[in-house]
């Protein structure tokens, strides 16, 4: 099979990647030493090809409204521009199709960023209950509309789902690259390279983004520090890498991705969660609105099946190390990691699992790791953000 390349792929070589498979993209795991490349977005910055995610943009009339009923997450909650949100989008039955992230950047236009390896199914998904709503909800053609009254409002301003209409369009960006850029430093390296941008995204806070013309700049990240996520034009990413790299931010591999996200206690889509899971059982209630009256598709399921299990921290109190699919025993019954790995910052090694929702912090569960039976803490995660741990001692 040919893996998919990003613009990118060439400069990783130069640069000495260890290139690998990534859910059928062939993309850099190290540069040399992951631990090294880890400390380094913790305590400086560095930078992350994420070329191979996907840029949606929701366009037209009735976007919001579309997007109130696709999304578990509110997205009434987005009322200044350039605010964003992060989402579960779910099947009728509550399984996650994917999680990602939305920007508001006015009633017109909503930019959205799905993972890579659900991108195909997720645009179409999108582009089906879009059509399908928007020729059931559109007013009957022989309805007069009655001046002056509630009738003569447009759809869209009267909310619900009677907003859909057929000028919403959903449209892949492929012309688009991103590239994340985290740290302390990061912002500051940023405006190093592109000064053009710094009026327009200083005063950003974060999960908020500014459109800056050709350049899309989003105070957002996947790692547990601050940073931009930069949106550009695919034939100018390559440029602007290597800009970057000669500013001093190196380049940082999947191994430091992860670790750093899993210390950040950020879901792993495909790991964490997947179709076959709800977000009430992987550590995503945070994203959910059931409080509204407003319906979302997969809400009738999560009312209707009360979640039995949720996700939690683990950190290994024996010596070893912690991975997915470990099997967890408590007390409760029996549950499984999701991921794990070894934590550079806390020298510890640290998980997220599933595991019956009557575990409480503070339990101590047995992961079965080969023949052994090691103990684990159960924790409040984020485990570390900012540089240093964020466990209660």
């Amino acid at each position: 099979m040919t893996l998919k390349q990003t613009p990118l792929n060439a400069a990783h070589r130069a640069m000495g990647a260890k290139m690998v498979d990534f859910g059928g993209w062939d993309m850099p795991v190290n540069y040399g030493s992951q631990i090294d490349e880890h400390h380094q977005v913790r305590n400086d910055c560095g930078m992350f090809d994420v070329c191979h995610m996907r840029v949606v943009d929701a366009k037209g009339n009735g976007v919001r409204a579309f997007l109130r009923y696709l999304l578990a997450n509110n997205a009434d909650k987005l009322a200044l521009p350039g605010k964003a949100l992060y989402s579960a989008m779910l099947r009728p039955d509550g399984g996650v199709i994917d999680d990602l992230i939305i920007y508001f950047m006015s009633e017109q236009w909503f930019r959205i960023v799905v993972n890579a390896g659900t991108a195909d199914k997720d645009i179409a998904w999108m582009k089906q209950q879009a059509a399908q709503f928007a020729g059931q909800n559109l007013p009957p053609p022989q309805s007069p509309l009655i001046k002056g009254g509630a009738a003569d409002t447009p759809p869209l301003a009267r909310g619900g789902r009677e907003g859909f209409a057929p000028q919403l369009t959903i449209t892949s960006r492929d012309d688009l690259a991103m590239v994340a850029v985290q740290g302390p430093n990061a912002r500051a390296r940023v405006w190093q390279v592109l000064p053009q941008t710094r009026a327009a995204t200083e005063g950003l806070q974060n999960f908020q983004a500014a459109d800056c013309g050709e350049y899309f700049i989003a105070r957002t990240g996947y790692t547990g520090e601050d940073g931009f996520e930069v949106m550009l034009p695919k034939e100018k990413v390559e440029e602007f890498w290597y800009a970057l790299n000669k500013a001093g931010v190196p380049p940082i591999g999947l191994g430091a991705r992860d670790t750093l996200r899993l210390e950040a206690g950020m879901n792993l889509y495909g790991q964490d969660m997947d179709e076959s899971v709800g977000p009430l059982e992987s550590g995503l209630a945070w994203t959910v609105d059931l409080k509204s009256e407003r319906d979302f598709i997969g809400k009738a399921a999560l009312l209707a099946n009360p979640p039995s299990k949720k996700l939690v921290g683990l950190v290994l109190l024996d010596r070893g190390v912690l991975r997915g699919h470990q099997k967890v025993h408590s007390a409760y019954g029996e549950g499984e990691i999701t991921s794990g790995s070894f934590s550079p910052t806390l020298e510890k090694s640290i998980a997220l699992a599933r595991v019956p929702k009557e575990v409480q912090t503070g339990d101590q569960v047995q992961v079965a790791i080969r023949d052994k039976m090691l103990a684990a803490k159960v924790v409040k995660y984020p485990f570390a953000r900012n540089g240093k741990s964020s466990l209660e001692t």
